[in-house]
């Protein structure tokens, strides 16, 4: 009975430990999850605007003008597919659903499928399935930044123009509040924007414009999309990290009830033991 007493009053230090350890980790999830949340609102307006930009100049070049090479597909047979996973574990469903939303679109596309890795847990994961990818991006975005996202767009604008690929699509977790995440496939390239009538100023003329508006405007997508899945990843390693402390503080509520009746028990059966003894010494 001894023996049993001491086991759960060591698993109970175990719990205890545990405990300690998601509670601190979801702390820093929810401060890293609030600054990276401002982050994002910043953003979208800002490639909102300029998606609206862009739309004014192909509205300005209309029918006649020869379309941007980045607006339209070369027919080149393969398709790109960026995934956007997490470079460290212990978020909960992130890192599968992201994993699997690829899975499935690379048996959509086919042979003409070609992936580029983004996060350890993507390369991970697809290093096991033996799919060799076109460009890996671990530890990476672990804080996007601007720069981050001009290398990306960089690569996928390299490989489109040079005839790798014909259209890239990104698999990612895009965010919506604290407790919902929505796993997302967006194509990013070629850029779909419908042209519109606008009134913009354009110095010193339309294709100049274009050279830098279209590139620019990629690299403010491809940053959103870092700052989405960064975002959601946070919120998901947070939910999670709130529920492994509630499942510890549940399970040791259980073992302490059962450490004091085991107590209780041993206590027991020791008095029970000293009377059986007392009473044989009377009767001797």
């Amino acid at each position: 009975m001894a023996q049993h007493v001491r086991a759960i009053k060591s698993r109970i230090g175990n719990i205890e430990n545990i405990r300690q350890i998601t509670k601190a980790m979801n702390a820093i999830a929810m401060t890293k999850l609030t600054r990276i949340k401002r982050r994002l609102a910043g953003v979208r307006p800002y490639v909102d605007g300029l998606e609206r930009f862009v739309a004014d100049l192909l509205g300005r070049a209309g029918d006649t003008t020869q379309p941007h090479p980045l607006t339209v597909s070369d027919n080149a047979p393969g398709v790109g597919i960026l995934v956007l996973n997490a470079d460290r574990g212990l978020c909960g469903r992130f890192k599968g659903e992201v994993n699997a939303g690829a899975e499935r679109l690379l048996e959509e596309v086919g042979v003409e499928a070609r992936l580029l890795i983004g996060g350890e847990k993507a390369r991970t994961h697809f290093d096991r399935h033996s799919v060799e990818p076109l460009r890996i991006y671990t530890h990476v975005y672990e804080e996007p930044t601007a720069e981050i996202a001009r290398r990306i767009a960089a690569d996928l604008i390299s490989l489109c123009t040079e005839g790798v690929l014909g259209r890239v699509v990104v698999v990612y977790m895009r965010f919506l509040s604290d407790l919902i995440q929505r796993l997302t496939v967006e194509e990013i390239l070629p850029l779909a924007v419908e042209p519109r009538a606008g009134d913009a100023i354009i110095e010193p003329d339309l294709t100049t414009v274009l050279n830098a508006a279209l590139p620019a405007f990629l690299e403010g997508r491809v940053y959103r999309l870092l700052l989405e899945t960064k975002t959601s990843e946070h919120a998901i390693r947070r939910q999670a990290m709130k529920n492994a402390t509630e499942n510890a503080d549940d399970l040791l509520t259980t073992l302490t009830r059962a450490y004091n009746r085991a107590r209780q028990q041993s206590i027991t059966r020791e008095i029970a033991d000293i009377m059986g003894g007392a009473e044989a010494l009377r009767e001797g």
